[in-house]
């Protein structure tokens, strides 16, 4: 048999021998001579390697360099982007527009002229880790401080790389490998199988058993917010009842049946942020008819009271710290504020814990994310569980894709290396800052921790 006949009775598998590439892996003054005038270039350049120099920079780097630097980043299979620009490319807005055009979730690494920054998508690296890697690597020539800068990354960066760049080794496959790699996989192939089953059946446990401790939780809530409803002896053709009453009274019992709803529907942790979200809704639009039914100033729209959100919408913020962590400033209820004023300790939500005893949420565990997530929204959540147990899990990359994102700065959706096009948290890329106005090649907390 032929070498055609052999490969046509592999059945299903199938390689692709990469062509040779006519470029090296990083791109630099000898292999390009257009300018990088703008983002785009740059952007356009990352599709095909990790490495990116612009001819007007090429002094920084040699090319030789930036090969050896894109090959270690392709072999380490990881999202990492770095690119040497001059002095003088547009500053303003330029990880955000970076990210935008590249359009992937990952690590970026720019140095400009004499000055360095990166940011990062957090379901890849935590802006804390940035920073401190940005700030490892400060007043180092170009050639050493993108190799350091790199190797430290890389074995801490989450995700895989943009499949477009390939892998880093040769590409070049003889007819006698190609045939023996095939049985090989044709043989492992079961095998392989199983494994990736097994993990979908660990992941989807997981994940129920989540979505489990969530419920309690969730139907005390929503048991509450319905006895609240009972409670409230309002009747929409009641005497002095207006429309402005009425349409409050009517949009606390669509939260009501939302919340239901939305529970039963639920199948995984992340859902239940819809479900708290509701409530939390419904309970404002109570604040409201009770301010109007007694004739009071309306209330502003607060986020409820951070040591347990059925106490309703917060009506200030107060100094308060975790056991062990440092002061912050929460939302607080009337009742919990005048108990903290006094020396006294707030009426704390407590949950089970796998020991079997009630700790705080903030204690108990990852599955309570998506619920803090669900009340606390607007970005606000990281800046409250710092330094809680809840806190620390929800920064690590590996917690959206077991409980759900979406948490302000907790992270997005996608992990290292999937394509996000223009889906992502402008924040976490320093907004619409300049990038030469403080944000870039300080070592600080560089637009927000350093986060993307």
């Amino acid at each position: 048999m032929g070498l055609s006949g052999l490969l046509l009775a592999l059945g299903a598998v199938s390689f692709t021998a990469a062509p040779g590439a006519s470029a090296a892996p990083g791109t630099s003054a000898a292999s390009g001579a257009q300018d990088a005038s703008s983002v785009s270039v740059v952007a356009d350049a990352w599709k095909k390697s990790p490495v990116y120099v612009d001819p007007a920079a090429s002094d920084q780097l040699s090319e030789r360099q930036a090969d050896a630097l894109a090959e270690k980043i392709k072999k380490a299979d990881k999202p990492v982007f770095v690119a040497v620009l001059p002095d003088d490319f547009p500053r303003q807005a330029l990880f955000r527009q970076l990210r935008t055009e590249t359009g992937v979730t990952g690590l970026y690494a720019v140095r400009l002229g004499d000055g360095f920054d990166a940011k990062a998508d957090r379901s890849v690296l935590t802006g804390n880790a940035v920073a401190n890697l940005v700030s490892l690597v400060q007043g180092e020539s170009a050639p050493q401080q993108l190799d350091r800068f790199v190797g430290q990354a890389l074995v801490q960066t989450g995700g895989k790389a943009p499949e477009s760049w390939g892998g880093g080794s040769d590409n070049s496959v003889s007819p006698g490998a190609l045939v023996g790699v095939g049985v090989v996989v044709v043989a492992g192939a079961g095998g392989a199988y199983a494994i990736v089953r097994r993990k979908k059946r660990r992941h989807e446990e997981m994940q129920r058993e989540s979505l489990r401790k969530l419920s309690v939780v969730v139907d005390e809530d929503i048991t509450a917010f319905g006895e609240e409803l009972d409670r409230l002896d309002f009747h929409p053709a009641e005497s002095g009842a207006d429309d402005a009453m009425r349409a409050d009274y009517e949009r606390a019992l669509d939260s009501y049946e939302k919340a239901k709803s939305y529970m039963a529907a639920a199948t995984r942790p992340e859902d239940v942020r819809a479900v708290t979200q509701a409530l939390e809704d419904g309970r404002f639009s109570l604040a409201l008819l009770a301010a109007r039914r007694e004739g009071r100033e309306l209330p502003e729209r607060r986020a409820p009271c951070f040591f347990d959100p059925r106490h309703g919408p917060s009506v200030e913020d107060a100094t308060w710290a975790p056991a062990n962590g440092a002061e912050r400033s929460v939302p607080v209820c009337a009742a919990d504020a005048a108990r903290l004023a006094d020396g006294e300790d707030p009426m704390v939500r407590t949950v089970a814990t796998e020991s079997g005893e009630r700790r705080p949420y903030w204690e108990a565990g990852p599955a309570y994310g998506p619920w803090a997530g669900g009340y606390f929204g607007g970005g606000i959540l990281p800046g409250l569980l710092v330094g809680t147990m809840l806190g620390g899990l929800m920064s690590t990359p590996a917690y959206a894709a077991d409980h759900g994102s979406g948490y302000g700065d907790f992270g997005g959706g996608h992990e290292g290396g999937d394509f996000s096009g223009a889906d992502f948290d402008p924040s976490d890329f320093g907004g619409g800052s300049d990038f030469g106005g403080g944000d870039f090649g300080g070592g600080g907390d560089f637009g927000g921790g350093g986060g993307f």
